[in-house]
């Protein structure tokens, strides 16, 4: 009897405890979701600077050519609905123009009496359907494809043939003539063709602007047709409402149209424009500087586009994001150097096209290099780079970028993000101490800064910085980091060839005798350290902006420095 009274009650017991972990485990599901949501709650945006992402996972819309529900903002019709308000003026400066919408959206107002002005790259200034198959069969396969995918947006019925009336609707230059829409390419100034036309702007009434890394194409708005998976080339776009902004790109674009098509060969684009410094603007809190390319070769580089990216990047103290289609400043990468050795934790993703080209910054932070080659048909004309025919006398297997400088102290936190099937990384931005927002057309290397007509904006704005934050960390989640071992095998064999010691090598042989400068060590140097975790360095490298060290003893004064770790480190580190 009491054998069975006790197994009652221990019944009891199991049964009361099975009720109180159900209980627990539905409070933590019930909890679950408002935390969720908190990560998952849209973004309060700026009173006066919007900011849109076309893979943001927090909205979706119906794509309006193929009628599929997708995730992300539809920049294609934020454009559509601000043109669509417009009362006097529209000013479009933008590469490359296939939206029909867009096109329809801007032959409407210029019905409605308002003056409506079109800029283009002179490459994409042609209605595709009057592009002749023998000059298709010359395209280089990039570019047959990228003619597929837009002819496809024009077939509506996909029959493979285009009709007129298929013409008139879809083929955006057709409409854009048909609307009676002036319109110029860079060929406007006389030349034929400077650098890149390679705004992506557009000015309304003289109050309003938006930009975009985007071009108004189906392949960097809503994705290609195949395959279907594909949410287009990552982009972001940015509306202002502000007459002072607005004043300035007015004038840019007055550069570029001169006295419009058909008249004197007054237009200015590229190198012809005069020079413009930086501009700033208080735009509510927020300050917005803006910059235009191309800078003049006899300007100094701290003058420059890229001067204002390697600026803005030097005064990062804690934190640097940088999402880009492509990095070649050598420049740039210096001054980023500099943020590193400041103690900023730095995280690259590049379009994985481009990250491990020989001439890609990606390598130099990751401590590597590779030998130069010839620049194929496939290499895009946003990645344009000088050879370096001066280094003729070096053995090609060992002829690196000019002025190449990989770090000595590599960082790993470089890498690739992981897309859709089809879709590029062509993102141009970067956010420095989650405050600060670098973008633009305006990739980062020498060619946008000499030679393109580029837009560069600096946003400092903690509201702004929020939103590419949330898109960064969206990639970051998914993206591959370091060498790949092709890279890494390619790196090594030409330093056997060449005799190069590599950085890696050195670190290894040496990392007994190197020491760690208190003083200049960026932060991750100092997690290297026996005992010192990330918050530990950060206090370091916050006791050192106050006061230098001078003695190992300074270190005392750091919260969470013990006598162990004293103890530790003493042979690894100088002052």
């Amino acid at each position: 009897m009491k054998q069975q009274r006790l197994l009652q009650k221990l019944q009891r017991g199991l049964f009361l405890l099975g009720i109180g972990l159900v209980l627990a485990l539905l409070f933590r599901w019930c909890q679950a979701p408002s935390l969720n949501a908190e990560r998952s709650q849209p973004l309060p945006q700026h009173p006066f600077i919007q900011v849109y992402t076309n893979h943001n996972p927090l909205n979706r819309y119906q794509e309006p050519y193929r009628n599929q529900i997708r995730l992300g903002d539809n920049l294609e019709q934020i454009i559509v609905d601000q043109i669509g308000q417009a009362r006097t003026s529209v000013d479009v400066a933008v590469q490359e123009l296939r939206s029909p919408l867009i096109a329809k959206a801007l032959g409407d107002r210029a019905a409605a009496g308002v003056r409506v002005r079109l800029v283009l790259e002179n490459t994409y200034s042609r209605p595709l359907s009057s592009i002749p198959a023998a000059e298709v069969q010359q395209m280089d396969a990039h570019q047959q494809e990228r003619y597929r995918q837009n002819i496809r947006l024009i077939d509506r019925d996909g029959n493979g043939q285009l009709s007129a009336s298929e013409i008139d609707s879809y083929d955006a230059l057709v409409v854009i003539a048909k609307s009676g829409i002036p319109w110029l390419d860079d060929t406007a100034d006389g030349s034929a063709g400077s650098g890149l036309m390679h705004h992506k702007f557009v000015v309304i009434d003289g109050q309003q602007v938006i930009v975009t890394s985007a071009n108004f194409t189906m392949s960097d708005m809503h994705g290609d047709f195949a395959p279907q998976q594909s949410l287009g080339n990552a982009n972001s776009l940015v509306q202002i409402q502000s007459g002072a902004i607005a004043k300035l790109f007015t004038e840019e674009f007055n550069l570029l149209w001169g006295d419009g098509p058909g008249a004197k060969a007054d237009s200015l684009f590229g190198v012809k424009k005069p020079f413009r410094p930086v501009q700033a603007i208080r735009v509510g809190d927020a300050v917005v500087q803006v910059k235009f390319s191309p800078t003049p070769a006899e300007v100094p580089w701290e003058f420059s586009s890229n001067g204002l990216i390697g600026k803005t990047l030097a005064q990062g103290h804690k934190k640097i994001d940088l999402a880009l289609f492509v990095f070649s400043s050598q420049q740039i990468a210096n001054q980023l150097e500099t943020a590193v050795q400041k103690g900023a934790a730095v995280r690259v993703l590049i379009e994985p096209s481009f990250v491990f080209q020989y001439y890609s910054e990606a390598l130099d932070l990751l401590g590597a290099a590779l030998p130069t080659r010839t620049r194929n048909a496939t290499d895009s004309s946003e990645a344009q780079q000088d050879d370096n025919s001066d280094q003729n006398s070096i053995p090609k297997p060992c002829r690196t970028e000019l002025n190449n400088r990989p770090w000595s102290h590599p960082i790993q936190a470089v890498g690739i993000p992981k897309l859709p099937p089809g879709d590029l990384l062509h993102h141009k931005y970067g956010v420095v101490d989650e405050t600060t927002v670098i973008m633009g057309s305006h990739n980062w290397t020498e060619a946008a800064d000499r030679n393109n007509d580029e837009t560069l904006l600096v946003i400092e704005s903690a509201t702004v910085a929020a939103h590419y934050e949330r898109e960064y960390d969206r990639l970051w989640a998914n993206s591959r980091l370091g060498l790949p071992e092709k890279v890494r095998s390619a790196w090594q064999a030409m330093e056997q060839t060449c005799g190069i010691a590599s950085a890696s090598q050195s670190q290894t042989q040496g990392a007994s005798t190197q020491k760690i400068n208190l003083n200049t060590a960026s932060r991750q140097e100092l997690e290297s350290l026996p005992g010192v975790g990330a918050k530990l360095a950060q206090r370091i490298i916050d006791a050192r902006s106050q006061q230098p060290f001078s003695a190992l003893e300074d270190l005392k004064r750091v919260p969470g420095v013990k006598a162990k770790v004293l103890q530790k480190i003493g042979d690894r580190v100088t002052w």
